[in-house]
């Protein structure tokens, strides 16, 4: 069924890549989005788009005024654990205030789904792998309590409002737009595999591991990667599953990679040494983050296709060498 979806953050990373999968898909997209830390070239063609801050509470009661809405994927966040840790008001202030902006006006205005672009940070250090729904809710940061903080809001407005929701608790995007068109382009970027192929392509001099006395394999920690394209597709699955219950799921492959093995695999893949060099941890980082995808596999019907660590890697370098400086270039 075709729907008129608002994508707050559409001109993000993985905001734009579920945008264009929305259209794929045959619903009407509203791409809304403050270019803080977005793009422009990244909304896809087919999207209208609205340059707006979520914080400016009347322009986004004149959107949704102006326009009907079926559904929200609400993707605008700042978003980085460590800068979190550093400055946490900052997230807990804006993240939690510009959700409470944006579901006032989705209650007011009658729309009926809402899809949280959440994240693994709830589950902080967690007490088994893989991590699977059950797990505590403990957040690592204060980017990941600021995502808590919204989960709650939404359970709030289902009970009161009987607006149904996915929140979508998602491990490490990764990847570039198999068609070319969207990669990972951030500033600065804090993401381990563009770091890597920024080191490839001689805009950095190496990479830095962040500790490796960790509980892992090789000492350097695990992470769940999945393909942007693979998390599109969930967020569109999740639309179409709330017609009758609100969800909460993990999204991953399956299965953990460490520092040193996407490192490795990067080497042999763009066939540049890839240098690196020992660092301290950081804090907020947990040993390993492993998702259990099962309980999205059955309530979505849906699986990874593109999450194996050779197609992100591969994909990735593909988009940065032909956007060796970005969208800007």
């Amino acid at each position: 069924m075709s729907s008129s979806v608002l994508v707050t953050g559409g001109a993000g990373y993985v905001g734009s890549q579920a945008a264009d999968a929305l259209l794929r898909a045959g619903h009407r997209v509203v791409v809304l989005d403050s270019l803080l830390t977005g793009h422009r070239a990244a909304v896809p063609e087919g999207a209208h788009f609205v340059e707006l801050d979520l914080a400016d509470d009347g322009g986004v009661e004149s959107l949704f005024a102006g326009e009907h809405f079926d559904a929200v994927m609400h993707f605008a966040a700042r978003s980085l654990v460590p800068e979190s840790m550093r400055e946490p008001f900052l997230y807990l202030g804006d993240n939690v205030a510009n959700a409470v902006v944006l579901l006032r006006a989705a209650v007011r205005h009658g729309v009926g789904r809402f899809v949280l672009s959440s994240t693994a940070n709830l589950f902080g250090e967690p007490t088994r792998i893989p991590i699977d729904e059950s797990e505590p809710l403990v957040p690592g940061s204060p980017y990941g309590e600021s995502k808590l903080v919204i989960e709650r809001m939404l359970h709030w407005c289902e009970r009161i409002h009987g607006l149904r929701f996915a929140a979508l608790r998602y491990f490490n995007a990764a990847g570039a737009d198999p068609g070319g068109a969207r990669g990972e382009d951030h500033s600065p970027e804090t993401h381990l595999i563009p770091i890597v192929l920024e080191v490839a392509l001689g805009k950095r001099q190496n990479v830095t591991v962040f500790g490796d006395d960790y509980d892992t394999p090789d000492g350097t920690c695990v992470r769940d990667y999945i393909h942007v394209e693979d998390l599109a597709s969930a967020h569109v699955r999740a639309l179409g599953a709330l017609e009758d219950k609100s969800l909460a799921l993990n999204l991953g492959s399956g299965r953990g990679y460490s520092v040193l093995e996407v490192i490795e695999t990067a080497r042999r893949i763009t066939g540049h040494p890839i240098p690196l060099v020992p660092g301290e941890r950081r804090a907020g980082d947990p040993a390993t983050l492993v998702a259990d995808p099962g309980r999205a596999q059955r309530e979505l019907g849906w699986k990874t296709r593109h999450s194996d660590l050779e197609t992100i890697i591969e994909s990735a370098w593909r988009w940065h060498q032909v956007h060796p400086l970005g969208y800007d270039g």
